[in-house]
C-alpha cells in the first residue's frame, strides 16, 4: 500500500501536498516523491521518512499550482531512489504516482522495449507513463492515452497522472483507495480523506474502474460503462483534530486513549437497522465471517458469543483461504465481511467469491466509501474515525462492539446489551488512564529484552490472546505466541524455560482451568502475568481488569494495546510505522 495525492489549484501546491504526504505516511514510509508543472515536469524524490527527505530537496522550493506527491511501501523493486515515485515516460512529458501492482507488467515491458522505450526503475510503475506516451505517439490525446493505456493493465491500482502539456491531472482506481476533495480553491485526489481534509470536507467517493479529470471542474469516465459518470458530493463528519496527533507523542497512543468514544460510537447505530441485520442473519442458512488479521480475531471473538448468547453457529474463515470454502455457498448463505479500511483486498477478493456465488453480503467496516461499501449488499459502519496508526486498536474493540451487539440483537436481548456497555465505558475509562499507562510500563521495563513471549485463554479469552499477541509482534518485534490454555500440553510447553514470560488471560467463566494451564507453566520456569479481575498466587505479575463476562475481549485487549505500544518506545521502535507493514493491504 502507498499513499498519493494530487492538486490542482490557484495556489502554490507544493506546501499543501506535504502536508498531505506528512497525513498518508501512514500508508508507506520507504520513499517519497513529488512532482510539478512549470516549464516542463519537476520531479524530487528520495528514499526515507517524508521529512527526512524534504530535509535533502526541499519540495516547498518546487513552483506550480498543479502537482502529484507519493509516499511509498515497496512491493516491487527495492527501496532505492530509482524506485521511489514518481516515474517519467522517455520523453519526460508524462509522470504518474501508483498504488497497487501492474500484473502484466512484464509483458507490456516487453512489448514497449520492443517499441524502442527504455527503463530506468526495478518498478512495475514505470511501464505506466510509457504506455500512455505510446497511446499519445498513436494519435491519441492525454485522456485517450490514459484510458487506453488503464484498458491494458491488469490487476488492482490506483493511480495519479500529469502531461506537462496539458493543465490537468487524471486518476484511477480499480481496488484500491482513491477520493476526491471538492475546496473552494482547490480539487484534490489522494488515497485517504485526511490528506486534504484540513482545506475541504466535501467529498466525491469513486467506484472501481472510475477515471477522474481534474482541471477546472471534476469530470468522471468509467471504463466498465465506457462513459461519462456522476458521482454523488457527499460530507464528511471526521474533523481535522480527530486524523491528528493532538498532545500525544504518537497516533497508537492517541487511538488507544479514543476507545471510551469509539466503542460508544460503535453501538449508536440506529435499533431498527441493528434488527434488520440481525433478521437476515436469523433467516440465513450458514453465515460465515470473513477477515483478515485483527479483523479476523475480532469476528473469532463474535463467533463465541453468537454461540453463548445467540445459540447460532458462525463460520469464521480467513478471507485469504475463504475460496476453498465456496462450494459451500448458496443463495441462502450470508457472508458477514469485517475489514477496518474496507479496502483489504484478500476481503473484497472473498466478497466477490461470495457474489458470484449468489450469497448476500453484509460488511462491517470503518470507512465510508470504501470498496467494500460498495461490493455488499449492505453495510454498517463501526464509526471508529480515522485510525492513522498502522497497528489496529480502536477499530479492534469497535468491530467487537458492534458484532456482540448484532449477536444480543439476534436473542431479542438488545436492552441487555446497552445496559452492559454502560458499565464496560467505566472500566475502558479507567484502563486508558495514564494510572494504568504507568503500571503497565513497570511490566514493559520487565520484557523489553525477552525474545518471547507466550500467551493463553480458553474461550474468548483464547481469541483476546491471539490479538495480543499480534498486537506484541507487530510493534515491538518481540516473538509472541497464542495457544488454547489446553494446548500446551500437546507441544508448546517444550518452549517453556526458566524466566520465559506468559501473559494469562483469565474470566470468571474459565478461572479454574487457565489458572491450572498457568501453574503447568510456572512449574516449568515460566514467568505468569495474569490479567482478569483477580489476582492468584501463580501471578508473578497482575493486570487488573474487572470481569466484563461476554465484553471481556473489549477490556481485557486494552492493557496489552498499551503494553504493546510502550515495548515499542523502550525498545526504540516507531509504534505508528513498524517495519515492513502497510495500514491495509491493498495488493496480494
Amino acid at each position: 500500500m502507498c499513499g498519493i495525492i494530487g492538486c490542482i489549484g490557484k495556489e502554490q501546491v507544493t506546501p499543501i501536498l506535504l502536508r498531505g504526504l506528512r497525513r498518508l505516511e501512514y500508508r508507506g514510509y520507504d520513499s517519497a516523491g513529488m512532482a510539478t508543472i512549470n516549464n516542463g515536469i519537476e520531479i524530487r524524490k528520495d528514499v526515507g521518512r517524508v521529512d527526512e527527505i524534504n530535509k535533502k530537496v526541499n519540495f516547498e522550493d518546487m513552483i506550480g499550482t498543479i502537482g502529484i506527491a507519493h509516499t511509498r511501501w515497496a512491493t516491487h523493486g527495492g527501496v532505492t531512489k530509482k524506485n521511489a515515485h514518481p516515474h517519467i515516460s522517455n520523453n519526460k512529458k508524462i509522470a504518474v504516482i501508483h498504488n497497487g501492482i501492474v500484473e502484466n507488467y512484464q509483458e507490456i515491458r516487453k512489448f514497449l522495449k520492443e517499441n524502442d522505450f527504455d527503463f530506468y526503475s526495478d518498478t512495475d510503475t514505470e511501464v505506466i507513463p510509457n504506455l500512455i506516451e505510446f497511446e499519445m505517439r498513436e494519435g491519441k490525446n492525454f485522456e485517450e492515452a490514459v484510458i487506453a493505456a488503464l484498458r491494458r493493465l491488469e490487476g488492482y491500482y490506483a493511480v495519479l497522472v500529469l502531461n506537462e502539456e496539458e493543465r490537468k491531472i487524471v486518476g484511477a482506481k480499480k481496488g484500491s483507495p482513491l477520493v476526491a476533495g471538492i475546496g473552494d480553491k482547490n480539487l484534490f485526489v489522494a488515497s485517504d480523506i485526511p490528506a486534504f481534509l484540513e482545506y475541504t470536507k466535501k467529498v466525491m467517493y469513486l467506484y472501481d474502474n472510475d477515471v477522474i479529470i481534474l482541471d477546472d471542474d471534476v469530470k468522471v469516465f468509467n471504463l466498465l460503462e465506457n462513459k461519462f459518470v456522476t458521482r454523488p458530493i457527499d460530507s464528511v463528519e471526521w474533523s481535522l483534530e480527530q486524523a491528528m496527533k493532538g498532545n500525544f507523542d504518537h497516533f497508537m497512543l492517541k487511538e488507544i486513549s479514543e476507545q471510551i468514544d469509539t466503542i460508544k460510537r460503535a453501538m449508536s447505530h440506529d435499533r431498527k437497522i441493528i434488527e434488520r441485520v440481525a433478521e437476515e442473519i436469523k433467516k440465513s442458512k450458514g453465515v460465515f465471517f470473513v477477515a483478515c488479521g485483527t479483523a479476523y480475531y475480532a469476528s473469532l471473538a463474535a463467533s463465541y458469543i453468537f454461540s453463548k448468547v445467540a445459540k447460532m453457529h458462525i463460520n469464521v474463515v480467513l478471507a485469504s483461504e475463504f475460496r476453498n470454502y465456496e462450494h459451500f455457498l448458496k443463495q441462502d448463505t450470508l457472508v458477514i465481511a469485517v475489514s477496518q479500511s474496507g479496502e483489504t483486498i484478500d476481503t473484497i477478493d472473498a466478497v466477490k467469491v461470495a457474489r458470484e456465488r449468489g450469497s448476500k453480503v453484509i460488511s462491517i467496516v470503518n470507512v465510508m466509501g470504501s470498496s467494500l461499501t460498495r461490493h455488499s449488499d449492505e453495510f454498517l459502519l463501526t464509526n471508529a474515525g480515522p485510525e492513522i496508526c498502522v497497528i489496529a486498536t480502536k477499530s479492534y474493540t469497535s468491530q467487537v462492539a458492534l458484532l456482540t451487539l448484532l449477536a444480543y440483537t439476534l436473542a431479542d436481548k438488545y436492552d441487555e446489551i446497552k445496559s452492559k456497555l454502560n458499565y464496560v465505558w467505566n472500566i475502558v475509562y479507567n484502563i486508558t488512564s495514564k494510572t494504568t499507562r504507568d503500571k503497565i510500563k513497570e511490566l514493559a521495563e520487565m520484557l523489553k529484552d525477552k525474545e518471547h513471549i507466550f500467551l493463553i485463554g480458553r474461550g474468548l479469552q483464547y481469541s483476546t490472546a491471539l490479538e495480543a499477541a499480534l498486537k506484541i509482534k507487530e510493534v515491538s518485534y518481540i516473538h509472541a505466541e497464542a495457544f488454547a490454555g489446553g494446548e500446551l500440553k500437546h507441544g508448546t510447553i517444550a518452549l517453556i524455560e526458566k524466566g520465559t514470560p506468559c501473559i494469562v488471560f483469565v474470566s470468571n467463566e474459565n478461572e479454574k482451568e487457565i489458572i491450572s494451564n498457568a501453574i503447568e507453566i510456572k512449574s516449568r520456569g515460566g514467568f505468569i502475568i495474569g490479567v482478569g479481575s483477580k489476582d492468584n498466587e501463580v501471578f508473578d505479575y497482575w493486570i487488573k481488569v474487572p470481569e466484563a463476562n461476554n465484553l471481556n475481549p473489549i477490556v481485557q485487549i486494552i492493557p496489552i494495546q498499551i503494553l504493546a505500544y510502550q515495548l515499542a518506545v523502550l525498545r526504540g521502535c516507531d509504534p505508528d510505522m513498524p517495519r515492513n507493514l502497510a495500514k491495509s493491504v491493498t495488493v496480494k
